[in-house]
C-alpha cells in the first residue's frame, strides 16, 4: 500500500507535507534524474509516477454510495465522484502529470494556469487562466513537477482562490526544495503538499539541486 510508505510532516500553523516514499516511486524517480534519460523515457516514467502518486493524494477523498447489480444480486458500493474533482496544471510542465492521474480519476475536469518565471526577479507572471465550470463545488489538485522557489505555486493557488474559490486545494509535485515548501506554506497554510522527494537546495538561478534539470524541457524535448 502506498499509504504505508508515505511520510508526513506538519507544524500547528502550517499545512502537511506528504513525502511519498514508496520504493517504486523512488526507483522511477532515480531513473528520471539521470542526465542521459531520453525524452521518451522521461515522459513515460513521469506518467507512471503521476499514476502512483495519484493513489496517495486521493486516499482521503469522500466517497458516495452507488447502487449497482453484480452477476449475483444488487448492492450499494462506494465510488469517488470524479466529476467533483479538478486537476489544475501549471503550464507547461504540469501537463506531464495529467495523463497518469487521469488513469486513476478519468472523470476529473482539467484546468490550466499559464505562468512563467521572470529570469531576473524569479517572480511568476500569469499569461493564461482557464477553469472548468462550478469550481466552487470542486476539490482541486494543482500539479507542477517542480516546487523550486515556490513563487509560481503560491501565485497559482492565489489565483485559484481569488478567481474560482474551489472547495479545497492540494498541491502535487515530483521534487520540492525546502525554500519552495517554506514559500508555499507561508502563503497558503491550508494547502497540503505531496511530493516524491525533498531535495537539498536551490542554486543561484532558482533550480533545484540535485534536481533533474528543467522538467518542461525534459518532457517536451526542448532547450
Amino acid at each position: 500500500m502506498l499509504a504505508a510508505l508515505s511520510l508526513t510532516t506538519k507544524t500547528p500553523t502550517m499545512s502537511t507535507v506528504h513525502l511519498i516514499d514508496h520504493p517504486l516511486i523512488q526507483h522511477k524517480l532515480t531513473l528520471m534524474r539521470r542526465k542521459e534519460a531520453s525524452t521518451n523515457s522521461f515522459r513515460r516514467m513521469l506518467g507512471e509516477l503521476s499514476t502512483l502518486m495519484a493513489y496517495e493524494i486521493t486516499r482521503d477523498f469522500p466517497l458516495q454510495d452507488l447502487e449497482i447489480e453484480t452477476p449475483m444480486e444488487k448492492m450499494v458500493g462506494k465510488v469517488i465522484d470524479g466529476k467533483k474533482l479538478a486537476l489544475v496544471s501549471i503550464l507547461r510542465a504540469g501537463n506531464g502529470f495529467l495523463d497518469g492521474m487521469l488513469n486513476v480519476v478519468p472523470g476529473a475536469r482539467i484546468g490550466h494556469i499559464g505562468l512563467f518565471r521572470d529570469p531576473e526577479t524569479l517572480q511568476p507572471v500569469e499569461y493564461y487562466y482557464k477553469m472548468p465550470e462550478n469550481m466552487c463545488e470542486r476539490d482541486v489538485i494543482v500539479v507542477d513537477p517542480m516546487l523550486a522557489t515556490g513563487n509560481s505555486a503560491a501565485a497559482a493557488v492565489q489565483q485559484l482562490k481569488t478567481k474560482s474559490n474551489p472547495k479545497s486545494i492540494k498541491f502535487m509535485c515530483l521534487l520540492a526544495a525546502p525554500e519552495g515548501i517554506k514559500t508555499l506554506q507561508a502563503a497558503h497554510p491550508d494547502v497540503d503538499i505531496y511530493t516524491a522527494a525533498i531535495d537539498r537546495e536551490l542554486d543561484s538561478h532558482g533550480y533545484i539541486l540535485p534536481g533533474l534539470g528543467d522538467a518542461g524541457d525534459r518532457i517536451f524535448g526542448t532547450k
